[in-house]
């Protein structure tokens, strides 16, 4: 393999699907070709950056590298349409606007805001770890449990009705889903658009009931702030709420998922988390850099500029492998090797700098609770079939992992 076909992995949905081809051809470039020029017929060309020192630099320099107009790798005519589309999320941000609008949910995100969450999360994590006892020793451990703890965890955070969360799940798995023929939504060549209309249409009914009804939760805090002293425009809300309920929930999931894939493939971990509780923390955070549900976010260069030795002109982009970035034999002692007790663990799968992840609190408490009172009353478990991995080339982790177990 050379470095033009390792690249191809960065263009290809089935490659996020396949860990042994993704990971064997980002060790070559990181190797061979850290800094890559990735041309493609279908896509606006971009340099790849896979060691995870220069997505740390990259990532601090908010002025340098900025967010848009080209946030997430996507086709020729996504890059051009991003500009003609007046709803723009955090993602889409850049300075002055992306802190200010940041500020309007830091609190909730902060460490105390999200112990005050503790009590309902540890509940809902019984909740479902109930409700896999129930399923009778064999399910699909992503469709019928973590697809939904997290999900129930944002909702409830966001105000919304129960009722509604089949639907959020629905339209997150055809957003991040659009690039794999399983989740797409079918018959419908603009699969990723349309679910992002959809979502918008449910969110404006949101902004309006909120702000006639204020209550006490988040969304009632997205749908009133003010911004500069305006209340803050409906697609600007709107796009807040979609990041808040896709990235709060389906991130987490992956790594659930893809973390309890990783300990049936090592079950020696598994033992050795089984015997100690206390290692759940650092499991969980070395489940999230194996998995790395965000496999990239792109930055243009503001002006002319030098990664590791190679000129990048003004205006031209770099994609930042998160995936990539999490293995690098630089920063890892034995990075392809899964390590429930990890310390430290460095990874960047919550990104870093000025866009660094809002969740990552709340995703860490969601998942040592998960796991905490899982791992209890499991006493045994094993796959009951093949795992199969979501094709994307944004957001993704195991779409089906069916297992067999016992439980106390």
């Amino acid at each position: 393999m050379d470095s033009e076909t390792a690249a191809t992995v960065f263009t290809d949905p089935r490659a996020y699907a396949d860990n042994e081809r993704f990971y064997a051809a980002t060790a070559l470039l990181r190797r061979e070709s850290p800094v890559y020029l990735v041309e493609h017929p279908k896509y606006n060309p971009f340099w790849a950056i896979t060691k995870h020192d220069d997505v740390m630099t990259i990532s601090r320099d908010a002025g340098l590298w900025i967010n848009a107009p080209r946030t997430a790798l996507g086709p020729k005519p996504k890059d051009e349409s991003r500009q003609d589309i007046p709803i723009r999320s955090l993602v889409q941000m850049d300075a002055p606007d992306h802190p200010v609008y940041r500020h309007i949910s830091a609190d909730w995100f902060k460490p105390l805001g999200v112990r005050r969450l503790r009590a309902r999360i540890e509940e809902l994590a019984k909740r479902f770890v109930d409700q896999l006892a129930d399923l009778g020793g064999e399910c699909d451990f992503f469709v019928d449990v973590v697809s939904h703890y997290p999900l129930y965890v944002i909702m409830s955070l966001l105000g919304l009705p129960e009722e509604d969360f089949p639907r959020m799940l629905k339209l997150t798995q055809e957003l991040f889903g659009a690039d794999d023929e399983d989740l797409a939504r079918k018959g419908d060549k603009q699969a990723h658009m349309a679910a992002l209309i959809d979502f918008f249409q449910y969110f404006q009914t949101v902004i309006a009931d909120r702000r006639a009804n204020p209550t006490d939760d988040l969304g009632s805090v997205i749908a009133n702030a003010r911004i500069n002293g305006e209340l803050i425009g409906e697609m600007e809300a709107a796009g807040y709420y979609v990041l808040i309920a896709t990235a709060g929930h389906d991130t987490t999931s992956s790594a659930l998922a893809g973390g309890m894939h990783a300990l049936l493939e090592h079950p020696d971990q598994w033992r050795r988390l089984s015997g100690d509780l206390s290692l759940v923390p650092t499991a969980f955070d070395e489940m999230i850099r194996w998995v790395s549900p965000v496999k990239q976010f792109m930055r243009t260069a503001t002006e002319d500029t030098v990664v590791r030795g190679v000129p990048i002109a003004a205006g031209e982009s770099v994609l930042l492998s998160y995936p990539s970035a999490n293995r690098d034999e630089d920063v890892f002692e034995n990075p392809d090797a899964f390590d429930v007790g990890r310390s430290p663990n460095r990874h960047v799968a919550f990104g870093f700098g000025a866009h660094y992840c809002l969740g990552t609190h709340l995703a860490r408490l969601e998942g040592q609770a998960l796991y905490a009172e899982l791992v209890p009353r499991l006493r045994s478990i094993e796959l009951a079939g093949t795992p199969e991995y979501m094709e994307t080339l944004f957001v993704g982790g195991p779409k089906r992992l069916p297992i067999r177990y016992t439980m106390a």
